[in-house]
């Protein structure tokens, strides 16, 4: 096949060197080598071969940009030429994620977020001190050397603000400073990032993990407590003994213990897990694949980055207990790039696992063999949902796929696939260590167990906690200290971006699916993000909807022309320049979620026009074609 390479675009040896160490020295002169074998044009190469590499395009573009700071033409045409791929479909995978760059830019890059939490905590005050010292955002400063962008979330919110730093290079450098300050960014900048010790927020980020017994704990148990890079320390506090239990009861043993849990997935769709793990087990098609979905991308989430910061090998067995209950051949964490930290502590966790014979062939001499492989993304809200992660993962653009068929019988790479996020993943080894009823017994009846809440905005103690369901909104934010400073509780946003805004005359809503189905909530992502009456709500709501038109693939209409003239509406209603009345407004945004939400082909679009609407209908913003 004529790849059409870019004319006149040739890698250099540092592009050359850094695609070869993914890929392996390439074997032919049409592969890429220097050297014509004699064979060539008389022996075929590539095909299922070839093919069988396409999903190692987003590593080979990652690891371009993080030697040489950005995707050039001739490392393009590199990795084309050593993947089979033509470079049209290539850059059309590279321009799709914000996080790569397509044009040169400099080595030392600032991501400040400013986002819904980071606003309220200093990150837009951040963003001002960099353009007067800096210039705008994105453009070249010191001689080309740094730059700076701003960023949507990065799941630092009990931390807020965060600045992700990038330098590439030789030794790249990926770290997160939060909280972060004028000083501490501007220190990253000129100095260099590579001098900034990466830091979790252990047991400041879990409150409650000060004192697990008190509080119950079950997921968060080990936070701040267990040495999160030691396999010895895990398996001292009960690690592993769950997949011993579920190598002991058997595949169908864990899946009963699972579905008699009631556990339902903690990634917003509360799908029932059991039933899930049943259908790909039993799934004709091979292999069978594991995903844990870690591109925790909602803006206000954060839990699922705590449990992979602080217990990364709970993650790891469970994921094993899931491969073997399910007949899973290999395992995949695709985590989002705004998370080096969790990044370095679940491959350590997978490199400890497999050392020591829990991961690999025969693991535990079960028998059994499976493997993890960890999959970054490059900057793609839409990435988390599962088909467009699928997509991610085979190196195509993270767009949505059509239901049907599901994931459960044709997903990555068209194979039956079980997915999970690691919040869901992270209750599996005590639930088939202690039995599934054990489990079930505790929160309601009609959602069991325990659930992470990430606590943000305007509240005393920012951080994740955990509950029973079936514990108050209040009851939450009361543990949290209520809101900062003494100051006056004015709407919570519930369940992330996507979510829903409530009053403080709803605050006493149980919180489990049914309690908060009642009112027309859902718990989305665990997000409980506060604000008060020093907090521009119409600016909030109105970075929502930015969001959401940004974060768009663009792949269906109602979604990529609905998200812009749902912002476009509301900066008119800002401004006071309606066309026609507040109220012709507010019923133009009412059609435009009514489309969305009926004809968008995946939840991004179906839920856009959420935060917006209950914003609209329940708090005192864009009422008279103006910001209050």
């Amino acid at each position: 096949m004529d790849l059409h390479l870019i004319p006149g675009a040739i890698a250099d040896d540092a592009e050359r060197g850094i695609i070869d160490e993914l890929l392996g020295s390439p074997e032919t002169h049409w592969g890429g080598a220097d050297e014509r074998s004699p064979y060539e044009g008389h022996v075929g190469h590539g095909g299922h071969e070839l093919r069988d590499q396409r999903h190692l395009l987003l590593p080979a573009l990652q690891a371009l940009q993080l030697r040489v700071g950005y995707i050039s033409p001739g490392g393009l045409n590199y990795a084309c030429q050593r993947l089979g791929v033509a470079p049209a479909e290539a850059w059309g995978v590279a321009s799709f994620y914000a996080l790569l760059a397509i044009e040169p830019r400099p080595p030392v890059v600032a991501h400040v977020c400013d986002d819904i939490a980071c606003r309220m905590r200093g990150g837009l005050e951040i963003c001002a001190a960099l353009e007067q010292r800096l210039g705008p955002a994105g453009a070249p400063a010191f001689n080309g050397a740094v730059t700076w962008h701003t960023s949507p979330c990065l799941g630092q919110c009990e931390r807020a603000p965060a600045v992700l730093f990038q330098q590439a290079g030789e030794a790249p450098v990926e770290v997160v400073i939060a909280p972060a300050d004028i000083p501490t960014t501007l220190a990253g900048i000129l100095d260099g990032p590579g001098q900034i010790v990466p830091r979790s927020g252990g047991a400041t980020s879990a409150p409650q993990a000060a004192d697990p017994e008190e509080h119950g704990l079950r997921l968060l148990r080990r936070v701040g407590r267990v040495d999160p890079t030691s396999i010895d320390a895990y398996r001292a506090s009960g690690g592993y003994e769950g997949l011993r239990v579920a190598f002991a009861i058997g595949q169908e043993g864990v899946i009963r213990e699972v579905t008699e849990s009631r556990l339902m997935g903690r990634g917003g769709a509360a799908f029932p897990t059991g039933r899930k793990w049943n259908d790909v087990a039993r799934a004709p098609g091979r292999p069978h694949y594991l995903i844990c979905n870690a591109d925790e991308s909602e803006p206000g989430t954060f839990k699922d980055r705590i449990l992979m910061e602080e217990d990364p090998f709970a993650v790891i067995e469970a994921m094993t207990i899931g491969g073997y209950a399910t007949n899973c051949d290999h395992g995949f964490i695709y985590i989002r790039s705004e998370y080096p930290l969790a990044a370095r502590r679940l491959q350590d966790a997978i490199d400890s696992a497999r050392h020591r014979g829990l991961l690999g062939d025969d693991i535990m001499g079960s028998g059994f063999s499976f493997d993890i492989t960890i999959r970054r993304g490059s900057g793609a809200y839409i990435a988390g949902e599962e088909t467009a992660l699928f997509n991610s993962i085979e190196g195509l653009r993270a767009e949505p796929r059509n239901k049907p068929p599901f994931p459960t019988q044709a997903g990555l790479f068209r194979k039956p696939t079980l997915v999970n996020n690691v919040e869901t993943f992270v209750n599996i080894p005590d639930i088939v260590r202690f039995g599934g009823p054990a489990y079930a017994a505790i929160g309601t009846a009609g959602s069991t167990g325990t659930r992470l809440f990430c606590l943000a905005g305007r509240v005393e103690r920012p951080g994740v906690y955990e509950f029973p369901f079936g514990v108050t909104l209040r009851q939450v934010i009361e543990a949290a200290g209520g809101v900062k400073d003494g100051g006056t509780l004015t709407a919570i946003l519930f369940g992330g971006a996507a979510g829903t805004f409530l009053t403080p005359d709803e605050i006493d809503v149980p919180l489990s699916f049914e309690g908060t189905r009642e009112i027309g909530a859902s718990l989305g992502s665990g997000v409980v993000m506060l604000f008060d009456d020093k907090v521009d709500l119409a600016d909030t709501v109105m970075r929502i909807a930015a969001f959401f038109r940004d974060e768009s693939c663009g792949q269906c209409v109602p979604c990529r022309v609905g998200t812009v003239r749902q912002q476009e509406a509301l900066q008119r209603l800002a401004a006071g320049a309606t066309i026609g009345s507040a109220a012709d407004e507010h019923q133009r945004l009412t059609d435009l979620a009514t489309v969305m939400r009926d004809a968008s082909i995946c939840g991004l679009g179906q839920a856009a026009a959420n935060a917006v609407q209950s914003a609209i209908e329940k708090l005192p913003v864009f009422q008279n074609g103006r910001t209050p």
